[in-house]
């Protein structure tokens, strides 16, 4: 899978408008992760339908079966990856370790559009 966003250097993370969001465990075999990223895409649908039909309790299921899915992922819950190294998950990334080299990032990108 490619992402169309940043990666941090040591793949744990991946940075929208700023932001950093935990990516799944690398250590998953790939016929599992595929069943829980189909199990979290329809969760997100399930969350979706109970939105718009104003389902409070069915919303709230899907909520938690989403949860369970990012959990199982290594997205949410306990880190995956070993040393001790702190959860910067949904963090901005200019406040974190990372801000350096996702400032150098932004930079390479401004010169190659210019």
């Amino acid at each position: 899978m490619t992402l169309q966003h940043p990666v941090t250097p040591d793949g744990r993370y991946f940075i929208v408008k700023g932001r950093l969001w935990c990516l799944a465990d690398p250590s998953l075999p790939e016929e599992q992760k595929a069943g829980l990223v189909a199990e979290l895409m329809w969760a997100r649908r399930a969350v979706r339908t109970a939105k718009q039909t104003d389902d409070e309790i069915a919303e709230a299921t899907a909520h938690r079966d989403v949860d369970e899915a990012m959990r199982a992922l290594g997205e949410r819950g306990p880190v995956w990856w070993t040393g001790g190294d702190p959860d910067l998950n949904r963090h901005m990334v200019k406040n974190t370790p990372y801000a350096a080299w996702f400032a150098g990032l932004k930079a390479s990108r401004t010169k190659e559009i210019a």
